[in-house]
């Protein structure tokens, strides 16, 4: 690929600025030494069919896509690859060489991939896994696991209906259970993911027993703002391997430079690091 090339991909919300996306993506292009900008590209709602038709004509390569655009992206985007078909949101659009948009979800990576760097002595068949929330990160979550064959999924939602459709939606094999019960699962959980917003700032807190759950388990988080909850600070001073939700937001980064640029850039320390700082000054 060419020096030369002005390397050009930002993320649509609305709102967007808040977005540490571009942080993340600038300091690829200047590790890797080249020409370009990630840029935060405030789309209203109505507005979203015009902005991606408009990727083409202005020279970007994709675009990330955040609240509220990931569902209603699956009916602009030319085609949709099978994995963001059954999570039920487009998280990365990429332009094909014929001008078409080509829509994946690339959240199931991050988790993943923050996952296994930050847990390393998990496995899928270490036992059950325990998924709280049934919206869009929680979709992913769930996607990934049952990809990697984990035995048993539980998932824990206020509105069950919520979750018997995410159920339908990804093809079954996901344990739908009471919110009146979300304590009385965690004893024998090897995992135990909060996919929700609730320990986020400005959100409640999430109410459950953490004493419940094992100290040989794994516990996730996908909120970053704070870096840690209080779900997982609670754990981790009982022994628990704690993972944090900022992990989630860097590993769905290289797979979408990947499509983009054919480049895989790396999670480094010092990504992780200026990230962190970053988010800390400004909470």
């Amino acid at each position: 690929m060419s020096q030369d090339r002005f390397h050009l991909a930002g993320v649509m919300g609305w709102p967007v600025m808040h977005s540490r996306s571009p942080l993340m993506h600038g300091h690829w292009m200047e590790e890797l030494g080249l020409r370009g900008a990630y840029l935060p590209l405030a789309v209203p709602p109505d507005g979203l069919k015009d902005a991606l038709r408009a990727l083409r004509p202005l020279g970007f390569a994709g675009v990330n896509l955040t609240i509220p655009h990931k569902q209603a992206a699956l009916q602009i985007v030319d085609e949709v690859d099978p994995v963001a078909r059954r999570i039920g949101a487009i998280s990365c659009v990429a332009l094909r060489e014929d001008g078409s948009l080509f829509g994946t979800n690339n959240d199931w990576r991050g988790f993943l991939g923050n996952l296994r760097q930050n847990a390393p002595g998990w496995h899928p068949g270490a036992g059950p896994a325990v998924v709280i929330g049934a919206g869009g990160g929680a979709r992913a979550v769930c996607y990934a696991l049952l990809d990697q064959g984990v035995p048993e999924i539980r998932v824990v939602n206020r509105s069950r209906e919520r979750a018997e459709q995410m159920n339908r939606d990804l093809g079954g094999g996901l344990k739908i259970v009471e919110w009146s019960q979300r304590d009385a699962v965690l004893s024998d959980a090897a995992l135990v993911v909060n996919a929700t917003s609730l320990g986020m700032v400005g959100q409640p807190e999430l109410e459950i027993d953490t004493t419940r759950i094992d100290t040989r388990a794994v516990a996730a988080d996908i909120v970053y703002t704070p870096l840690e909850t209080r779900f997982l600070t609670e754990l981790r001073g009982r022994g628990v391997t704690v993972v944090g939700g900022l992990g989630m937001l860097l590993h769905q980064g290289p797979p979408a430079w990947t499509l983009w640029f054919d480049r895989t850039p790396e999670v480094s320390v010092a990504l992780t690091e200026k990230m962190q700082r970053d988010i800390t000054e400004k909470l």
